[in-house]
This record gives C-alpha cells, structure tokens and sequence, in this order.
C-alpha cells in the first residue's frame, strides 16, 4: 500500500505573515503566482492560492462584462438624441 504524505500544518504565525503579506499591492499578485505554482510550496498555501487567483479571474471578466455593458447603455442613449 502507498504511503500517504502530510504537509505540515501552517501555524497561525504564518498565516498572520500570510495575510500580511498579502495585504501589500502588487506584491500580493506576485506572492500568489510564487505560492500557487512553485513546487516547494505547502499544499495548503498553494491551494488558498490558487482560489484566490481563480477568485480574482472571476471578478476582473464580471468587472469587464459590466464596464462594456455600461458604455454599451450610455453611448446607446447619447446617440438617440
């Protein structure tokens, strides 16, 4: 039978470094593509961050869906005058 590895359990030292770390622009998407795709990563880590990417994805597409609906309605109106 295969033998099942355990990551380690983050402490909460490191996630309070986490969400710190995370709090900084620009940094934080850089932080998120070195945690979610390097293999050396904690699991646990990697995972949180590639939901958060997937989550980030998501509200850039709406915010562009939104943005093209708006400027759709407004130059719509400004032409039927």
């Amino acid at each position: 039978m295969e033998e099942q590895q355990t990551a380690p359990v983050l402490s909460v030292k490191n996630w309070m470094l986490t969400i710190l770390l995370l709090a900084i622009p620009i940094v934080n998407i850089i932080l998120l593509f070195v945690w979610a795709f390097s293999s050396g990563e904690n699991p646990n880590k990697a995972n949180y961050a590639k939901a958060s990417l997937i989550w980030a994805a998501i509200g850039i597409v709406l915010y562009i869906l939104f943005a093209v609906i708006i400027f759709g309605t407004v130059m719509s109106s400004i032409n039927s005058f």
